[in-house]
């Protein structure tokens, strides 16, 4: 069950931060979800030790998380825009 749920918030969290980057018109779902889940891993290497909070790829689902995962798929399309583009937007 917390796979699932684990595919669902990776989801929202990547539609939002491509929402937050103007690039939810390029994006479909398996993307978002993508996007959420590797923003989280990339907010759990280089967030998460600042702050001291976890990431929802470690089954943690509360708002420090959420926010921590969404930081990581902002900063995470970033750098795909900033390759793709030459700009972060």
């Amino acid at each position: 069950m917390n796979f699932i749920i684990w595919l669902v918030v990776g989801g929202v969290i990547g539609w939002l931060a491509s929402v937050i980057m103007h690039t939810d018109g390029q994006q479909g779902l398996f993307l978002n979800v993508i996007v959420g889940i590797v923003g989280a891993a990339v907010g759990g290497w280089i967030i998460s030790p600042l702050v001291g909070v976890g990431t929802i790829n470690q089954d943690i689902f509360n708002i420090g998380a959420l926010l921590v995962s969404l930081m990581g798929a902002i900063i995470l399309l970033a750098l795909v825009n900033l390759v793709r583009r030459g700009s972060v937007r």
